[in-house]
């Protein structure tokens, strides 16, 4: 299933991503040479319609041209048959960013096969840092992702935005299966389409090809936004939702999205149920937390606590085949620096 190229693929860097499908038959590695051999490896289009990271990497590599790369660039181009629809996954796949080593169930999918040697050929070369683009479809800022709280990790994070979000992370996404090799984020790029996003996700590969080395200083308080994920709100399976749809299950505002990156303070408001609990919400051990973040009185789906959300969503089909939203706190510094070793020790490798 999985292909490996030494050289980009002729007509890569004019195609768009719905028409890779043309030059690909699915996953592709694709190694290209530089003057530093560790290679900075970029996974793109793990979900299809999230193309920045395609877009990025045709703007970075059309500027250099025939000239040979600072560093060794590894690109892994995933679900190009999703991508032609403009989908997230097709309804017969399974996610690309879940099948990764760490996932459940290994085995059930050809394409844990091609992750997992994917992942064994990256740590082969001697990796100096993972990249992971995607988009997400609410209103959101640009973000990093890392489930690691060293000075590294942070530093790499920093180079795409001050927002950084620490969450131990899902099984067999990419992010957690190569944190314990380099350091790895997912960055997280606003809406797809955006030239403006674009160009970031490309300051942001350009800066990593350049960088020698990462600095070995702290990351100074002042320099970051620090959050930690503590709870994955879903919808259950069985419960219809809608956006501004009184006959639904569940009714969310419909401009629900525009909560993401706020603080919002306990009794605010997420829609209107006519059930008791109608959301599973789970924190990074998989506890049961929806009756500690949500009350269902009077009609009313409510905070009971403060909380930040992020990546709310109203995509149905999105919420669906994956959350609607990540529940956050901030992380001050002082914290940030008791719960970094306990952080690593929790990781294997």
């Amino acid at each position: 299933m999985l292909t490996i190229l030494e050289s980009l693929p002729e007509g890569f860097l004019e195609t768009p991503a719905r028409e890779l499908h043309r030059l690909l038959t699915g996953p592709t590695l694709i190694h290209l040479p530089g003057r530093r051999p560790a290679p900075l490896f970029v996974s793109v289009l793990l979900h299809g319609n999230e193309d920045s990271g395609v877009v990025a990497l045709q703007t970075v590599l059309r500027a250099y041209g025939q000239r040979r790369l600072p560093r060794a660039l590894s690109i892994l181009v995933g679900n190009v048959a999703a991508a032609r629809q403009g989908l997230r996954r097709l309804d017969r796949q399974p996610d690309y960013n879940r099948v990764w080593p760490g996932g459940d169930r290994p085995g059930e999918f050809p394409e844990q096969a091609a992750m997992a040697e994917v992942h064994r050929r990256m740590q082969e070369r001697g990796l100096f840092a993972s990249i992971d683009i995607h988009n997400n479809t609410g209103i959101n800022p640009h973000y990093s992702v890392v489930n690691r709280l060293d000075s590294s990790v942070l530093q790499l994070a920093l180079l795409f935005s001050r927002t950084v979000v620490w969450f131990r992370g899902l099984p067999g996404t990419q992010t957690t299966a190569f944190s314990p090799i380099c350091p790895a984020l997912t960055v997280e790029c606003g809406k797809a389409g955006s030239p403006a996003n674009e160009a970031h996700a490309a300051r942001l590969i350009e800066a990593c090809l350049h960088l020698a080395s990462f600095p070995t200083h702290d990351v100074p308080e002042q320099d970051i936004d620090l959050y930690h994920t503590v709870a994955t709100v879903r919808v259950a399976p069985s419960v219809s939702f809608a956006f501004g749809n009184a006959l639904a299950d569940v009714d969310f505002a419909p401009q629900l999205d525009h909560m993401n990156f706020r603080q919002l303070e306990p009794g605010t408001v997420f829609g209107r149920t006519r059930l008791d609990s109608p959301l599973d919400v789970r924190d990074e051990d998989g506890r049961d937390l929806a009756a500690d973040f949500f009350d269902c009185r009077d009609g009313k789906i409510a905070l009971r606590r403060a909380a930040t959300p992020a990546m709310l969503t109203l995509d149905e089909r999105i919420v669906r085949q994956d959350c609607l939203c990540y529940l956050m706190e901030r992380l001050p510094f002082a914290r940030h620096e008791r719960a970094a070793p306990a952080m690593c020790e929790s990781l294997p490798g």
